[in-house]
């Protein structure tokens, strides 16, 4: 009876032993128990991503479906604090928003400086690369002299251009006018401060079209060219049937870049023109930008108009990509 009592009392340690072993993990708990150390460097950059991206755009999206205004935003002076009182309304600020003439002009005239400028910036970046592809004296300097515009931050350089362009005093004028010609309105002017803010935002954006464009080139085989040449094909052949499909994944990626910065270009707007005159040269997140920080600040108008132009840039996205991808392209 003894040993039969021990038999079972060893007997079931054991097999409670047995159950002490790790047991073999999900799918995911097997990544994560290989991939620890991966997810511990990331974890850092997800946190601060959240807390300056997450939380602003959470909090925009909310305040979005209010009326919150300075008149109704709670806020402390000295000892007092006075409570919010603003309320839910809904998706009436984007009805507004979307129904005004505010938001087709401006829309207007923002896809038009977008498409414009990103045309510019690639066609003129693209045709600097294929110069500086060339073997040629000098060609190191020219490529750092090219680079210097984009060096400098995008507010110094509109501040420069500011006092270039002045009607009155602008070294741009005093040019023509010593030529014999008459000043021109470059900022007073609606066509002219329109001709001018594209003229300022093309300046900034051709170095890194054209940097990353001689990128591309220069990682084209040279045995295609040496090969079309010997078959006989032209320059312009060469260019259509070798260049431009070598191109193609860079150019792709640096055109949807380019929309997305070009769409969203506060300080070229809004420091060389302020958006004037009369409103003429003013784009969606200049616009946005006045709602909230100029007159009785609307927070809630201008957090609809982020919303809308967040929406609209991840719509043009996601037509841009499934474009490429009916061609082809695996990006």
């Amino acid at each position: 009876m003894t040993t039969q009592v021990v038999d079972g009392t060893a007997a079931g340690a054991s097999a409670r032993g047995r159950d002490r072993r790790p047991r073999p993990q999900g799918g995911a708990g097997r990544f994560l128990a290989r991939h620890w150390y991966a997810w511990a460097m990331c974890a850092p950059v997800v946190v601060v991503t959240l807390v300056l991206i997450g939380y602003p755009l959470v909090r925009g999206v909310y305040l979005s479906l209010t009326d919150a205004t300075e008149a109704n935003m709670g806020r402390t002076i000295g000892m007092n604090v006075i409570p919010s009182t603003y309320e839910f309304v809904g998706l009436s600020n984007y009805t507004a928003i979307v129904t005004s003439s505010e938001f087709l002009s401006r829309l207007g005239w923002t896809v038009t400086w977008t498409l414009v400028c990103v045309a510019l910036h690639y066609g003129i970046g693209l045709g600097l690369a294929l110069l500086l592809n060339r073997p040629m004296r000098f060609r190191s300097l020219y490529r750092m002299m090219l680079v210097l515009p984009w060096a400098v931050p995008a507010f110094v350089s509109a501040f420069i251009w500011r006092y270039l362009l002045n009607g009155e005093f602008g070294v741009v004028n005093a040019m023509l006018r010593a030529a014999g010609f008459a000043g021109v309105d470059w900022l007073d002017d609606p066509l002219w401060a329109k001709a001018s803010v594209i003229a300022v935002n093309v300046w900034l954006g051709v170095p890194f079209m054209m940097l990353a464009l001689l990128g591309g080139l220069q990682a084209i085989p040279r045995e295609l060219y040496e090969a079309a040449e010997v078959d006989g094909a032209t320059p312009w052949q060469r260019f259509r049937n070798i260049t431009l499909p070598g191109l193609r994944p860079v150019s792709s990626t640096v055109v949807l870049l380019g929309t997305i910065w070009t769409f969203n270009q506060f300080p070229v707007i809004f420091l060389v023109t302020r958006g004037g005159p009369g409103g003429s040269s003013e784009i969606l997140v200049t616009y946005a930008y006045r709602q909230a920080f100029e007159g009785i600040r609307n927070y809630s108008g201008s957090a609809a108009w982020g919303v809308l132009i967040l929406v609209l840039l991840v719509v043009m996205a996601v037509v841009y990509r499934r474009a490429l991808r009916r061609q082809g392209e695996a990006w």
